[in-house]
């Protein structure tokens, strides 16, 4: 057993397997809104957040894909990039990612057991224990303020913003993606609501980037910047993307923003992409402009193209031809919706899916069923996983009023039998898609791709 460096005793944990089922068991203390936990952690440890520099990226859709645009560039350029995302779709280690490289297993058992003995001293006291993404961003703050020392850290809310537990850094620029209907349990029913706890991240001083389309959300996150006194690049107003056009597979643009313009290409399908890929641009150009950043236009360029972000229209087989995509709220399913048939060309398109039972799916049906024709309904290996039956019959009630004329619907509990299925009926000019939670996506991918020793979590 390993001692546990400044703890005094041995490790208490002696593997990878147990230093991620120790975090993972943290998973039933929930989601738990606020910051207490983390910042007597960060105290504990003598506040690491506060040596390192964080691009802080907050929204509903699209959060994933501007870290990666945001990664790729910077390592294109020469810097150093540390990444925190969730959730995750291979493995517990991709949450942790120092210039595009997983943490290894022996970094996060060592990280987890400097953790653990503190997390025991917090769950005794009156706060109770730390939660699971809790631990996560704790650890996150460790492995790049003590191990890896990168220039930037590309750094992803949980849930929301404003009590997230990553809003605990105080950041060189923050991000709003975009705002939807999404986790209204926790972050209320209106955009107004939503838009409020994703404008927590704006910081006093720091600039910030939006894609918030919506006005009543605008207005939120402006008085948010002008209270906060930073200033706001909004798309639409600040900066945007124009004289878009396909071509060898790239979605080319010239990116206009209040500094220059400039053209650039990315291989990540959908139009919603565009959006994100000028969002991360604008973050470019303010670190470039403000900070210092050296950043070479050829760099640059080459780093938008090369980026990749899994379960994103992704094509993971040619025959029978399937595309995941991780559309799971109204706004992703509006974007998938609008994206498939500007990228492929099929004659049915048969979709399976599977939720959790904390989402809007009346609406995303709504915008699924009218470019659907067979509809697999299954459910995910993941214990808030919605009734297939239950998915059934917000499809049917809709049918009349959105689907098209023949299509066929059909439930099949068992993802795998479901896969199985869907693979049987695309013909070779059919296009199939899996789309739904990223629970269902990671289990099916690594299907797909031969990968065994999958894990996927949240």
């Amino acid at each position: 057993m390993k001692e546990l460096i400044g703890s005094g005793g041995t490790a208490p944990l002696s593997s990878y397997t147990e230093a991620v089922n120790w975090i993972n068991g943290l998973i039933p203390f929930g989601i738990r809104p606020g910051l207490e936990r983390i910042e007597r952690l960060m105290e504990l440890l003598g506040h690491p957040h506060r040596r390192l520099k964080f691009i802080h990226v907050a929204g509903t859709n699209g959060k994933g894909s501007t870290c990666a645009f945001l990664t790729h560039v910077l390592i294109q350029s020469g810097y150093s990039v540390g990444t925190f995302t969730s959730p995750y779709i291979t493995k517990f280690t991709n949450r942790f990612q120092y210039n595009g490289t997983d943490i290894s297993e022996a970094e996060l058992t060592e990280l987890a057991n400097r953790l653990h003995p503190l997390v025991e001293r917090i769950a005794d006291s009156e706060l109770g224990s730390p939660t699971m993404f809790e631990v996560s961003t704790a650890l996150a703050i460790l492995y790049y303020a003590e191990v890896c020392h990168p220039d930037v850290v590309v750094w992803e809310t949980g849930l929301g913003g404003r009590l997230d537990v990553t809003n605990i850094v105080t950041p060189i620029v923050s991000v709003i993606t975009n705002v939807g209907h999404d986790h209204t349990d926790v972050l209320g029913d209106t955009l107004e609501k939503i838009a409020f706890e994703k404008a927590g991240i704006i910081k006093p001083g720091v600039p910030a980037v939006s894609c918030v389309s919506q006005p009543e959300a605008i207005a939120v996150l402006k008085a948010k910047a002008a209270a906060s006194n930073s200033t706001l690049y909004l798309a639409g107003e600040d900066f945007g993307y124009e004289n878009v056009r396909i071509k060898d597979g790239l979605q080319t643009f010239t990116f206009t923003g209040p500094f220059r313009a400039l053209e650039l290409g990315i291989s990540m399908k959908g139009e919603h992409q565009l959006s994100n890929s000028a969002g991360a641009m604008m973050v470019l150009e303010v670190l470039r402009q403000y900070m210092a950043f050296m950043l070479e236009d050829d760099d640059v360029a080459e780093g938008f193209r090369r980026t990749f972000w899994a379960g994103r229209l992704e094509e993971v087989s040619t025959s029978p031809r399937i595309v995941l995509d991780g559309a799971h709220n109204p706004e992703g399913a509006e974007s998938l919706a609008r994206s498939l048939p500007q990228f492929y060309k099929y004659n049915k398109l048969n979709l399976l899916m599977g939720m959790l039972a904390n989402k809007h799916h009346e609406s995303y049906f709504k915008h699924i069923l009218p470019i659907v024709d067979t509809l697999i309904l299954t459910e995910p290996d993941f214990r808030k996983k919605m009734d297939a039956e239950d998915l059934q019959a917000i499809a049917e009630r809709l049918r009349g009023k959105y689907a098209k004329e023949n299509l066929k619907i059909i439930v099949e509990h068992n993802w795998g039998q479901a896969l199985q299925m869907l693979q049987s009926i695309t013909a070779e000019k059919d296009l199939a898609v899996v789309s739904g939670t990223l629970y269902l996506i990671s289990d099916v991918r690594s299907t797909l791709l031969g990968q065994p020793d999958s894990e996927k979590g949240w």
